[in-house]
C-alpha cells in the first residue's frame, strides 16, 4: 500500500516538475529556432505540445522512481 501511495505522490509531483520543464524547454525551442508568434503560433506549441510531452514523462519518471524507492527496504 506504502508503494502505492509513494508512486501517486511521484506521479502527481513529476507531472508538475515536467510540466515546468517542458515549459522551459519550449520556450527554449521558440527562442532558438525564432519560431513566428503570428496569432500566438509559438504559445500555442508551447502550452499544447511541450507541456503535456513533458508533464507525462515527468509523471511517468516520477512515480516509477518513487515506486522503486518505495519497495527497498
Amino acid at each position: 500500500m506504502q508503494v502505492v501511495f509513494l508512486a501517486l505522490i511521484g506521479f502527481i509531483f513529476g507531472s508538475m516538475l515536467g510540466a515546468a520543464l517542458g515549459v522551459g524547454l519550449g520556450m527554449a525551442y521558440v527562442t532558438i529556432f525564432k519560431v513566428s508568434g503570428f496569432e500566438g503560433y509559438s504559445g500555442s506549441l508551447v502550452f499544447l505540445t511541450f507541456m503535456p510531452l513533458g508533464a507525462i514523462a515527468g509523471g511517468i519518471g516520477g512515480a516509477i522512481l518513487l515506486g522503486m524507492v518505495g519497495t527497498k527496504k
